[in-house]
């Protein structure tokens, strides 16, 4: 299914790309080097709240427990555990393993940077753990092939997932399923995501902030074809080299792999790998609406977003002056919000996600 639409992207940004936000120059001025490595494990720490990895040994026993909207070992079913390079840094809280000719990757979808503030244009959706494990795990070819006619994101993969970041968020094309390049319109926090239809946090840029903590040497993210994507330098250190329309190009080990830069595409422009696609990717894990679609909250800005632990949220926006909040609580069976509206009003929502 294609969608073509005017936009040549051509055009000058007027908005700093999400690379750093947390760790500005401001922040390291006041910090010192004694305090950098505080600030890196805050803001690109490899453990998501409220999800503890099973980990398994070689004997095949596990230790910890996993919540039932995470991962388990018994949802992956039969598989072998692997390693892959980029997805070691969050061990914590990404699972890897292998089923087939094919990386099954398991997450809750949440990342452990703050998410949410800095959305100028708001569908009014939330982040919500999703359940990306077992039969539902991401999943790409473990020998990626280039394909005979690659698919551009400039004209297709409007809906669902083109790749997966290595903290085990899913990124979606630059362009919204309008067609419109949703960082320049405002749709993105500072870390280059926000929440779709499901409630389902996801980036749309590259995730460069990521390079800090795997290392340049590391992908940042997997396209959905398998190739990697790395970050703003080539994998040895040298700068980047020259890219083709898809921000890929040949390695200097011959393998093709994909970059992330601060202008359009951003990330993987396309998918040049074989990869099954209807009107979307596949294989996509599902991420069902469990409420009615939000409405743009138009002239709110978000300011605020905490994680208060044990499944429970409370974010704030303001518009026209005044604070309005959500706060919210996430289980497997349902979500429970508590809204405050501005004027004080204040209204509760309970959602089955059953």
């Amino acid at each position: 299914m294609s969608h073509f639409h005017s936009h040549d992207h051509v055009h000058p940004h007027d908005r700093v790309h999400p690379r750093e936000p947390f760790i500005g120059r401001r922040t390291l001025l006041r910090t010192g080097a004694v305090g950098l490595g505080a600030v890196l494990l805050a803001a690109c720490g490899s453990s998501n709240s409220g999800l503890i990895a099973t980990r398994v040994t070689t004997t095949g026993a596990t230790t910890g427990t996993a919540p039932s909207d995470t991962m388990s070992t018994a949802d992956a079913g039969a598989g072998d555990i692997g390693s892959l390079s980029g997805f070691d840094a969050f061990a914590e809280s990404v699972r890897v393993f292998t089923s087939g000719d094919v990386w099954m990757i398991e997450s809750n979808g949440l990342p452990s940077h703050q998410m949410m503030v800095g959305i100028t244009n708001w569908q009014q959706q939330f982040p919500v753990s999703q359940p990306y494990t077992g039969t539902n795990a991401w999943q790409f070819p473990r020998t990626p092939e280039l394909a005979e006619k690659p698919i551009s994101a400039k004209t297709d993969l409007f809906r669902g997932a083109i790749a997966l970041a290595v903290n085990g968020v899913p990124i979606f094309n630059a362009l919204n399923n309008r067609g419109d390049d949703a960082f320049l319109v405002g749709e993105l926090d500072e870390f280059g995501g926000h929440c779709g239809r499901a409630d389902d946090y996801h980036y749309h840029v590259a995730p460069l902030h990521l390079q800090d903590v795997v290392g340049s040497a590391n992908p940042i993210a997997y396209a959905l074809d398998g190739f990697p994507i790395y970050g703003s330098i080539e994998p040895d250190g040298s700068p980047l080299e020259a890219l083709d329309e898809y921000n890929g190009h040949l390695g200097s080990d011959g393998v093709y792999h994909y970059h992330g830069t601060t202008t359009y595409p951003y990330l993987n422009g396309g998918l040049v790998g074989v990869v099954t696609v209807s009107d979307q990717v596949e294989p996509q894990p599902a991420t069902p609406a469990f409420r009615p679609a939000g409405e743009p909250l138009v002239g709110a800005v978000i300011t605020g977003f905490d994680d208060l632990g044990d499944g429970s949220y409370r974010l704030e926006y303001t518009i026209d002056g005044s604070v309005g909040a959500a706060g919210y609580t996430v289980t497997a069976t349902e979500v429970a919000f508590d809204f405050t509206s501005p004027a004080g009003e204040i209204t509760t929502e309970t959602y089955s996600r059953s």
